[in-house]
């Protein structure tokens, strides 16, 4: 590890693969077989468990804990306090539960308090509104806000929602973002 920042209040457990120039704040807690690219950086009281996969150029902001079965891409932003969870039938008895997973793919945007409920994936660059409740998977640009999280639009790349469309056919539809002009293009 080189030009890695750990809080001395933070604790990052013996064996934890951390990239180079991620920061871990005071209070987070990484456990020993979690993984973590280059340029992270997480926050306060924020929990990663073990097998955790997270990308390069991850934020994951203040009270956020990534369980065991989510694999988070690179340069996603997961806001204050949002939530993943890992058991689709929790119970604080027995020992057969099982792990769902959770798939975050590049780019992607969760806004705070917002819940991510396990056997999920989140599409590239889409985007979470604020406690929303995702339930199901959420397509790549998709914009979801809500409880449960219902798709309202798509955004750009550079997370301006997208509204100027170009063209559209039986399996596809193209926009032309109003603030960085790239042209996107949402599959159906």
């Amino acid at each position: 590890m080189t030009d890695v920042f750990i809080h001395p209040l933070a604790v990052v457990d013996e064996g934890a693969d951390i990239g180079d120039g991620t920061r871990i704040w005071h209070f987070a807690h990484v456990r020993s077989t979690a993984k973590l690219g280059k340029g992270c950086n997480i926050g306060k009281d924020v929990y990663i468990d073990g097998d955790v996969v997270i990308g390069n150029n991850v934020k994951i902001q203040n009270g956020v804990s990534v369980y065991h079965g989510v694999t988070i891409e690179d340069d996603v932003f997961c806001g204050p306090h949002m939530t993943f969870t890992n058991d689709m039938y929790p119970r604080a008895f027995g020992d057969n539960w099982e792990v769902f997973k959770t798939l975050v793919k590049k780019g992607a945007s969760i806004g705070a308090h917002a819940t991510i409920v396990c056997n999920t994936t989140l599409g590239e660059y889409c985007m979470i509104g604020s406690g929303a409740v995702v339930t199901k998977d959420v397509p790549a640009h998709g914009l979801v806000v809500g409880n449960p999280a219902r798709l309202i639009g798509y955004v750009c790349k550079c997370g301006q929602p997208l509204k100027n469309e170009m063209s559209r056919d039986d399996k596809s539809v193209k926009f032309q973002c109003s603030k960085c002009n790239e042209l996107i293009v949402i599959i159906k």
